[in-house]
């Protein structure tokens, strides 16, 4: 199967359907010797790619992973990013926010995080739980302290989006790229995931009793789901669907979409000026002297 990152986007006001989209395709992968193969070759590029991004200083690259527990997305960044130099390369992982976090609006925490020019941002979940776990549980947004008079229940969410779509159209415009990965899981395969965590001891700690109380709102999670994507991704800022079924090919997805965005960039090593070419001969000439 040829991976076609168009296949996986969002289109634009289009209205989301998370039960049309498939939570598992057909294998990338002939064997697991070949899907080493494919994405050592991927990550190989990612690589080269990311020394551009870091050389060119002008462009810096978000990638937001949002998804149900146990869908993959730690290992699909371990995985995925392997090959990058940590030097250009920075993860954050959101959880629940702190007092002082809280004190702020909701898009404070995650701004401090963003990625500077030249490098790569992950935002291992981000802002966009403040319309995803917020919206299936509504009490969280108590400890916000926003005013009453400011907290329409008919107009918060789309309020919200808006705000979502506004900041990365502001970032899109100063040079980050904005690439977002919804990791699709089905009910059944989180269900084997949890059991396995509950077999391997070396995995207990990963699963305790509210990771399954959260199962009882899976329908409220892909209304969340869908109202976000279909409202929030952009021709700038795209979503992506990735089935996550199978860890993989979700791998390889992942990694396909990212390198195409980076090629669409087009970066080149900076060209030298006169000058410069100048200052460099005089050094060489210096350094053979010194070596005489």
């Amino acid at each position: 199967m040829k991976i076609k990152s168009k296949d996986f986007r969002v289109i634009k006001e289009k209205e989301v359907e998370l039960d049309k989209w498939p939570t598992q395709v057909k294998s990338i992968y002939k064997s697991k010797k070949k899907y080493k193969k494919l994405l050592k070759k991927n990550i190989k590029k990612l690589s080269s790619q990311q020394q551009l991004l870091y050389a060119s200083n002008s462009y810096s690259v978000l990638l937001i992973f949002q998804a149900m527990d146990a869908a993959g997305k730690d290992s699909a960044i371990r995985h995925v990013m392997s090959g990058i130099n940590p030097q250009g390369c920075q993860v954050f992982s959101f959880k629940h926010p702190s007092i002082e976090e809280l004190q702020h609006d909701f898009l404070w925490r995650t701004t401090q995080s963003l990625p500077e020019r030249g490098r790569i941002g992950i935002f291992n979940r981000s802002y966009y739980e403040e319309v995803l776990i917020v919206r299936v549980h509504p009490e969280i947004m108590e400890g916000e302290n926003i005013p009453e008079s400011l907290l329409n229940k008919k107009t918060i969410w789309k309020e919200r989006y808006e705000s979502i779509e506004e900041m990365e159209k502001h970032l899109h415009r100063n040079g980050t790229r904005i690439i977002k990965f919804f990791l699709h899981l089905s009910p059944k395969e989180q269900c084997n995931r949890f059991l396995k965590r509950i077999d391997n001891p070396k995995k207990n700690w990963k699963l305790t009793n509210s990771d399954i109380q959260e199962r009882k709102f899976w329908k409220d999670y892909m209304k969340a789901y869908e109202d976000c994507l279909s409202a929030t991704s952009t021709e700038k800022s795209p979503w992506y669907v990735i089935p996550a079924d199978d860890k993989k090919n979700t791998r390889l997805i992942i990694s396909k979409i990212i390198l195409d965005t980076f090629k669409s960039l087009q970066l080149t090593y900076p060209v030298a000026s006169e000058e410069h070419r100048q200052e460099l001969q005089d050094i060489r000439k210096q350094l053979i002297k010194e070596n005489l």
